[in-house]
């Protein structure tokens, strides 16, 4: 799915206010735009489906349907669409399940609006939105625990020299155009390997990549808090 020049993003959240009052900040954007508003994550599984944003910004508690279940569908359905959760909640089992069905980044609400509007320019280049305090606690379970995952554990295929670098840089939090100036290739390269990489871990996205890299030694050297 090709994305339009500007940014067009789905917002999901069942706070009317917070929803009326975040979407007053893009009015002036020439780089995004809200194309339209969901309360609920029934109601974002069928507006993505009709209006096929490139970024949906979504809450994690909500009625009817949660943004944990409703991301999980999405992603199924339509793998190229972003999905940030912006939420209020700082639990690691929202972080960690929202991870696991496919979030590419997660933000508390109470992010600043620049820091929004950075994160939110900085994800087509690849690059994966974490508030600080959760990036933190990401980190400390690399460090903790041993991966677990709905597979095996097992790699179906080994990863190559150039595979393991690329890896290692993404796990550095570089984007794919850092990684591709670093490697002297070019970034179709960088996500032509990103893709082989996620097959032979069964992985989706670029945050889960980095989780399983970590966690399964995979890389030589994490990254430090």
């Amino acid at each position: 799915m090709l994305m339009s020049p500007k940014l067009r993003i789905l917002l999901v959240d069942d706070h009317n206010l917070f929803r009326k009052g975040l979407a007053t900040l893009f009015v002036d954007r020439e780089d995004m735009e809200i194309v339209e508003v969901a309360k609920d994550g029934q109601q974002a599984i069928e507006l993505t489906r009709l209006l096929s944003p490139d970024l949906i910004l979504m809450d994690v508690h909500m009625p009817r349907l949660d943004g944990i279940q409703a991301t999980k569908i999405i992603k199924q359905e339509m793998p190229d669409v972003k999905i940030i959760m912006l939420s209020a909640s700082d639990s690691d089992d929202d972080l960690f399940a929202s991870v696991k069905n496919g979030a590419n980044g997660y933000l508390l609400k109470n992010i600043d609006p620049t820091q929004l509007f950075s994160w939110l320019t900085r994800v087509r280049q690849g690059e994966v939105p974490m508030s600080g305090v959760l990036a933190d606690r990401i980190l400390q379970e690399f460090r903790s625990e041993q991966v677990h995952t709905e597979q095996s554990g097992e790699i179906s295929e080994a990863l190559t020299t150039k595979e393991t670098e690329i890896l290692e840089l993404l796990v550095g939090g570089e984007s794919n155009k850092q990684i591709a100036d670093i490697l002297h290739v070019s970034e179709n390269t960088v996500k032509f390997h990103l893709r082989n990489i996620m097959d032979k871990l069964h992985l989706r996205n670029r945050l889960q990549i980095a989780v399983y890299a970590v966690r399964q030694g995979l890389v030589s050297n994490p990254p430090n808090a």
